[in-house]
């Protein structure tokens, strides 16, 4: 990898490093007399499911934002031929940064080609000419509902500034197609859904 990007991801991930956690009090309300947990954008559902066989089985299920968390993971391709990653913290990692695809949760009965469209503008401020479908699947289907779309962003091109929630602190970083598999290589992408994403679209970007 360039020596000057490589120089320029260090910086943006110690930027984002994160260098103390401290828990927060639980907090909670009250119906009637009895104290119940407040609710945050996390929250876990307790079932017992009975089975074809007549077996009944206790499991929890994670729900995101009062939805399942179906997300969009975009693979961004400029038009120079160049990949778009994303850096931001991510506190209960080991590395507390991680580098990574663009990638954002659906909105209800959205779209996924067009959620991935939406947050890709939205973190980068880069807009497509052409999205593909690559491949879905279940992020962590022992606890969740939650299902994933890789795509491909074609033919990117910076129209706009980021647009961000209040709590997210992103930097995108630009580099070479053959540049972000190196990156998988060298362990600077950890996730599993950023690599699926890569390998799936290898065969379309090197044409």
């Amino acid at each position: 990898m360039r020596k000057e990007k490589l120089e320029e991801l260090r910086d943006y991930i110690k930027e984002l490093q994160t260098i103390t956690k401290e828990r927060k009090k639980e907090e909670f309300i009250y119906q009637g007399t009895e104290p119940i947990q407040r609710k945050g954008f996390i929250n876990v559902e307790s079932y017992n499911c009975k089975l074809q066989n007549g077996i009944i089985i206790p499991r929890e299920k994670i729900v995101k934002g009062g939805s399942d968390g179906n997300a969009a993971i975009i693979l961004p391709i400029t038009k120079e031929g160049n990949t778009l990653l994303v850096v931001q913290p991510r506190v209960f990692t080991k590395e507390t940064v991680c580098v990574e695809l663009p990638a954002g949760y659906l909105e209800k009965e959205e779209d996924p080609l067009t959620a991935g469209k939406r947050e890709l503008e939205e973190e980068t401020g880069y807009v497509p000419e052409e999205m593909k479908l690559l491949a879905s699947f279940y992020q962590d289907q022992g606890c969740s509902a939650a299902y994933n779309y890789s795509m491909l962003a074609l033919g990117c091109k910076k129209t706009k500034e980021q647009n961000l929630d209040k709590d997210e602190i992103i930097r995108y970083f630009e580099c070479s197609f053959d540049e972000t598999i190196e990156l998988v290589e060298r362990g600077y992408i950890t996730d599993l859904q950023s690599q699926f994403t890569i390998e799936k679209a290898k065969s379309l970007v090197k044409k």
